[in-house]
């Protein structure tokens, strides 16, 4: 009886570490992942013509989400291309801030570049 009750003690505690281990070292990982898988791509070093760029590739600027993305190309069609970079501003969700991260990655020339 009293064998019986000290290898249960040892299965439960093994088991019962054998959780903690799992539970906190599940923690530590998911915090070691990049918080925004998005964020991974906006490293791309390109200039983006806003005149002819799809809204993904758009997307691909940073501080620019898919949403805001998809907002210039729509305005884009709807009032025509934009004659210097400084329109873009005219689209809702894009100000003045957002204008100033994204300024030295944009163009409305006649093709999208990399940058040098």
């Amino acid at each position: 009886m009293r064998k019986t009750f000290m290898v249960k003690s040892i299965l439960y505690f093994i088991v019962a570490s054998f959780l903690v281990t799992s539970i906190f070292s599940g923690s530590v990982y998911a915090a070691d992942k990049p918080s925004k898988p998005a964020e991974e791509k906006k490293a791309v070093n390109i200039i983006v013509n806003i005149n002819k760029a799809s809204a993904d590739e758009i997307a691909t600027l940073p501080g620019i989400g898919d949403k805001t993305a998809k907002l210039i190309v729509e305005y884009r069609d709807k009032n025509g291309s934009f004659k210097k970079p400084e329109d873009i501003r005219k689209v809702k969700g894009v100000g003045e801030k957002l204008f100033e991260k994204i300024k030295g990655s944009i163009t409305v020339g006649e093709e999208t570049e990399k940058k040098k």
